[in-house]
């Protein structure tokens, strides 16, 4: 069990991670630019043990897609 502060710190660091993973392919650098980016969920960062994600999912955070990726449930 985590705590509420390493829940926190968690969940900070996915977002963070997310919107940097967005940004970057928006960004266009490699692919000529404009377009909305198509990533939903990410492989969660480092850091971090394990089951802090299913934690995570299981309070309504996070949801669980294919593989090891996690989605933001919007509005959470």
């Amino acid at each position: 069990m985590a705590t509420e502060e390493e829940l926190k710190k968690a969940l900070k660091a996915f977002k963070k991670r997310l919107k940097l993973m967005r940004l970057d392919e928006e960004s266009g650098l490699s692919r000529g630019g404009g377009k909305k980016s198509g990533i939903t969920g990410i492989t969660p960062p480092a850091g971090h043990p394990p089951g802090i994600w299913e934690e995570l999912v299981q309070a309504g955070k996070l949801k669980r897609e294919m593989g090891n990726t996690y989605s933001v449930i919007e509005g959470a």
